[in-house]
Parts: C-alpha cells; sequence; structure tokens
C-alpha cells in the first residue's frame, strides 16, 4: 500500500512507523546497519572499522537488537552480528537517496 493510499494509519502503524525512525535517528546507527548490511562482525571489529569505542559500538548493537534490526550469534568467545531485517536496508537506501540529492 502507497503511503498515499491509505486513508487512516493505525494507531499501531504508526507507532511502528515512529519507532523505527526513532531507532534510525542516530548516524552511528545508521553506521553500523550500513557495515553489517556487508558483513557479519564481531564488536570489535565494528568499533575498529568505524573508529568508535566497543562500548559505544555495545550501547548501539543493545537498541538496535531491541528493534530487530540485528541479530548475533556466539562464535566461540565472540558475539557475531548482521543484519537481520532487509526492509530496514531497503529503507536506508532510500533515505541515502533521498538525501544525497539534495531534496
Amino acid at each position: 500500500m502507497d503511503v498515499f493510499e491509505a486513508k487512516e494509519w493505525s494507531p499501531d502503524v504508526l507507532e511502528k512507523v515512529s519507532q523505527t525512525f526513532k531507532a534510525l535517528g542516530d548516524p552511528t546507527r545508521i553506521r553500523i546497519l550500513t557495515l553489517l548490511a556487508k558483513e557479519e562482525c564481531a564488536v570489535n571489529q565494528i568499533a575498529e572499522s568505524l573508529q568508535l569505542s566497543q562500548s559505544a559500538v555495545s550501547h548501539q548493537l543493545k537498541t538496535l537488537r531491541a528493534y530487530r534490526f540485528v541479530r548475533y550469534r556466539r562464535e566461540g568467545q565472540n558475539m557475531l552480528y548482521s543484519c537481520d531485517d532487509e526492509q530496514i536496508i531497503g529503507l536506508l537506501n532510500e533515505a541515502y537517496r533521498y538525501a544525497s540529492t539534495g531534496s
């Protein structure tokens, strides 16, 4: 359904849309999602790649996990993270196109 075809958004849908944009409202979370869309990474790899502290990465991953945008699995002592929602990556791609056109 196109946003302009919707007569009225239900309160549940409005809340989910609002929470999605809230979760994506932090540049660090966007950078992490962009990296995880390409490859599975451990916290230290994310921190090194994005030049962030491991605690900052862990904090942002906690939020991304809460929204189910990322998943993780244990491999030995490491937790490996990857993107868990292709629609979120599509939304980020659209946002990038929108922002990069100067609109």
